[in-house]
């Protein structure tokens, strides 16, 4: 696939590697394993700087005591799991406008959707008007980082605000949003600092100067910059993109564990293979054969974990610039490979893949309703959801940089230093003709068929 065609970019990656002047050296790094009584998490402080956390919850039992609570608290038929939980997205938006009319605030099944967890469906009913969103559903309750997640599977809910986000990417009026993007990077400044601390350390190490080593990288290269493309940077889904792509450059050079059966790239990635200023791109994409659609256009179906990892090579010049530098390595190759065989495993042990996926959905499904152009046939302008006065979504710090991460890592008498940027969806890609999947059986249609909804009355919005 041609890079112009990526959905998704999510990395910079330098490798540095030194010759140790010792036959004494070890494999030495410093990781972070999260354990089923911990969750990661980051938090953006008010300079904007996003770095990562980890919570504790012994034994789980902060856990098992909120799922009690929104037990007790939600209604007993949005507490229970539906394999197919239907959303009306215009009735959605007319329930939240009498809220917000009568001075309350959305409720929290507004808020996080009746519990969808995936987003399955896209149904639109010429006959009511209907645009309804479907898919799997079940009770929720918010872990101790923040993150609302499924009381039985622990999959984070698809929630209102990112889908908010999504809809005013791909509005009614106006042109769609050509591509959302988030890009963290080294600074030039920075870039060329490290060149100039190597200089000065020479091509040769000990053991007992990683860390001297390591700690100059990190202070050279200072806060990398995030740059938010196409959304507002103030959002819970820039957010999530941002933290995504920075925690997998952090399982890509050893310094996150999942627990996850897969290898990181400093583990696959062989020193002598490795060029000293060899810069590793790795972009997150939507895999563009996800889309099944019918031959109406009235039915379309997500299918598949709709992510995937690809990758690139540049080069970095003495004065900091980045070069392009052809095609990627073969470990490079094999990391991205892996991470994408086991994403479904990844996006349960790191829920926050769980919610890139539902972004890239939301952001197809979006571009798919305005392509189809439902809003028009529905008579829909989405004058609630659309209007950040009325309904404001851009409401967290904006995350602005981040600290450099670096690993030392000793390969025999070699010492690697990888560093361990970017977001790019075009949703519109996965729509092109060339990528839709056809609705052969016609088990989409059939859906579509077997959803009735002249049993709703006033106010409902959602129904199992």
């Amino acid at each position: 696939m041609a890079l112009r065609r990526v959905g998704f970019s999510a990395l910079s990656l330098l490798v540095l590697v030194l010759a140790a002047t010792s036959v004494d050296a070890q494999n030495t790094t410093t990781t972070t394993t999260t354990s089923s009584s911990q969750v990661a998490g980051v938090a953006v402080d008010a300079d904007g700087v996003l770095r990562m956390h980890v919570f504790a919850d012994r034994n789980g039992a902060l856990a098992r005591a909120r799922i009690s609570e929104a037990k007790r608290s939600l209604p007993a038929d949005i507490f229970r799991a539906s394999k197919l939980r239907k959303i009306s997205l215009n009735r959605l938006e007319a329930a939240l406008d009498e809220q917000l009319r009568a001075g309350k605030k959305p409720t929290e099944a507004m808020l996080y959707l009746a519990g969808l967890q995936k987003l399955q469906y896209i149904f639109f009913y010429p006959e009511t008007g209907d645009i309804v969103l479907a898919g799997p559903a079940e009770g929720w309750a918010t872990d101790v980082s923040g993150r609302v997640r499924g009381v039985n599977t622990g999959n984070p809910v698809v929630e209102l605000q990112d889908l908010v986000v999504a809809l005013r990417a791909f509005p009614p009026a106006g042109t769609s949003t050509p591509v959302i993007t988030c890009s963290i990077d080294p600074t030039k400044e920075g870039l060329a600092n490290m060149q100039e601390f190597l200089r000065r350390i020479g091509a040769t190490a000990t053991p007992n100067q990683t860390k001297f080593i390591v700690d100059g990288l990190r202070r050279s290269l200072g806060l990398q910059n995030v740059t938010i493309g196409g959304i507002p940077a103030d959002t819970h889904f820039a957010k999530v993109l941002v933290e995504a792509d920075y925690r997998m450059k952090l399982i890509g050079i050893g310094l996150e564990r999942t627990g996850v059966k897969m290898k990181s790239y400093v583990d696959l990635a062989s020193p002598a293979t490795v060029s000293r200023n060899a810069m590793q791109r790795w972009f997150f994409v939507p895999d563009y054969e996800c889309v099944r659609v019918t031959e109406d256009n009235l039915a379309m179906e997500l299918v598949g974990n709709s992510v995937k990892l690809v990758g690139a090579d540049e080069m970095v010049a003495a004065d900091g610039t980045r070069v392009a530098a052809g095609a990627g390595s073969a470990s490079g190759k094999r990391f991205v490979d892996g991470f994408t065989k086991m994403y479904s495993e990844l996006a349960k042990a790191v829920p926050v893949y769980a919610q890139l996926r539902n972004l890239i959905d939301l952001s197809v499904a979006a571009a798919y309703i305005q392509k189809q152009d439902y809003y028009g046939q529905a008579g829909w302008s989405m004058e609630v959801l659309g209007d950040e006065n009325t309904y404001s979504v851009q409401t967290l710090p904006a995350p602005e940089r981040v600290e450099t991460a670096v690993a030392g890592i000793w390969r025999g008498r070699r010492l690697m230093t990888p560093i361990g940027g970017g977001v790019n969806i075009q949703a519109r890609l996965a729509l092109n003709s060339e990528h839709l999947l056809d609705d052969e059986q016609g088990a989409v249609m059939k859906k579509h068929s077997t959803i009735v909804l002249d049993h709703l009355k006033p106010g409902d919005w959602w129904w199992d």
